[in-house]
């Protein structure tokens, strides 16, 4: 039980309105979303050791080019969220710190007009703005014993004692969110976000630890008034908090980190081959089109002239652009979209292809290992995907029992955008290319 001291006053701060406090692990209705967010995320330029990139590339500057970037290429294909990544909130020697009351505020080297400058200009692009944070109580935020807005709490009252490390890599303290103060905590934090006009939060690090985490998140999303989109990230969420998460997070990270860490945005092999296999673990999980798999930023943008190179081939481009697009995941450019190159352009806009990802449906895998086959069901169609990870070119066939799918069906390629003909008992993919993939509507 805590004192009476220490609970939420009746002289609540302006900033942040007064609200009952929750049970312990309660949360307030997610807000809802009938389709994945789609748009570009600052990671995968912050985490890449080319000369000009890394973290030090986070900056206004750089930002509103984004911003312009974004609008003036990808914008009319549904590409509208502009997501900041770690860092905005740190200054170059990559030290985090927050204002007065705990609450995290722009780093004024990297962006010396602030957050809601900023803001103003991403959405004066008729885009979206997106933010970062860790999950747990930042450890800055503890030491100077920040007051908590609205309460006569401070950040040292909601801390677990003893005090005990929390998130993916034990960066922060592990919260009490039996204190309502806990709560009031996040809320100030997302009434804060609310008033820069941010439509997206990622809270990182997490694990099962961390599911009251999200939760609180949630329910200070819903108090603050704004409709923002809640992902949940981790290197992977662990999949023992997938249940927890549910009620709660839009998108759940069920991979590791896309990037390679090195001279370009990614390989094949640094972790894009995973997602085949650790995308079934998940799907008994999922339920869409509220709770989507994450499959992290795409690193479809640039393989020709300067600027970040993605490090895959355009055949892996556009399987990296199907798989995703039939796990429904968030779309959303990794690397410098300054640099986007043609071919990537029209891979990532063709608009039958974003269809598929857009219906927010879950597919089913049908085989898995090298030659693999899955489908997706949206309304009246069946979408069919097959996928070579092998080393050589191979011959794909699929019957129709096998996708549960009676008479003759009508084939249309999807990325070709090619009606291929009428067929009577099943199709053959031929010659897919290694790391290739074909998608076929069948009606």
């Amino acid at each position: 039980m805590i004192s009476k001291s220490k609970r939420l006053t009746l002289a609540a701060a302006a900033a942040v309105p007064l609200v009952l406090a929750l049970p312990p692990g309660a949360a307030e209705a997610k807000t809802p979303y009938v389709k994945p967010f789609m748009g570009w995320s600052s990671w995968s330029v912050e985490s890449a050791t080319r000369e000009g990139y890394g973290t030090d590339w986070l900056n206004e500057g750089n930002v509103r080019n984004a911003a312009d970037s974004l609008a003036g290429k990808l914008a009319t294909a549904g590409y509208n969220h502009l997501n900041i990544d770690a860092g905005w909130n740190a200054d170059f020697d990559w030290k985090f710190h927050t204002d007065a009351n705990g609450i995290p505020d722009a780093d004024r080297g990297r962006f010396p007009s602030g957050m809601s400058a900023l803001s103003d200009y991403v959405h004066g692009k008729s885009l979206k703005m997106g933010l970062y944070a860790a999950a747990g109580l930042e450890k800055e935020v503890y030491d100077k014993n920040a007051p908590i807005l609205g309460t006569d709490c401070h950040a040292q009252d909601i801390a677990v004692q003893p005090l005990t490390p929390t998130n993916m890599w034990g960066g922060n303290w592990k919260i009490d969110y039996s204190n309502p103060c806990a709560q009031a905590y996040i809320d100030s934090i997302a009434a804060r976000f609310a008033s820069w006009n941010i439509d997206f939060i990622k809270i990182d690090g997490v694990t099962k630890d961390n599911v009251e985490d999200i939760r609180a998140w949630s329910t200070a999303i819903d108090r603050s008034g704004r409709r923002m989109w809640l992902s949940a990230s981790g290197w992977p969420v662990d999949i023992a908090a997938a249940e927890g998460l549910r009620p709660a997070a839009n998108g759940v990270r069920i991979d590791t980190d896309i990037e390679c860490y090195c001279e370009t945005t990614s390989t094949w092999t640094s972790s894009i081959d995973d997602r085949w296999a650790d995308l079934p673990k998940w799907l008994d999980k999922l339920d869409a089109p509220g709770y989507l798999a994450d499959l992290d930023a795409m690193p479809i943008n640039n393989n020709t002239g300067s600027g970040l190179q993605d490090g895959i081939n355009d055949v892996e481009r556009q399987s990296v652009m199907t798989f995703w697009s039939m796990a429904s995941s968030p779309l959303y450019v990794g690397g410098d979209i300054w640099f986007l190159d043609d071919k990537a352009k029209a891979i990532l806009t063709n608009p039958e292809v974003i269809a598929v990802d857009q219906a927010a449906v879950l597919p089913e895998q049908l085989r898995a290992g090298e030659r693999q086959v899955w489908k997706k069901e949206i309304g009246d169609d069946a979408y069919l995907a097959v996928y070579n990870l092998g080393s050589t070119a191979a011959d794909i066939s699929v019957t129709f029992d096998e996708l549960g799918l009676k008479g003759r069906q009508s084939l249309r390629d999807v990325v070709a955008r090619d009606d291929l003909g009428t067929f009577k008992k099943g199709w053959t993919a031929a010659d897919v290319p290694p790391h290739g993939s074909r998608l076929i509507k069948l009606s």
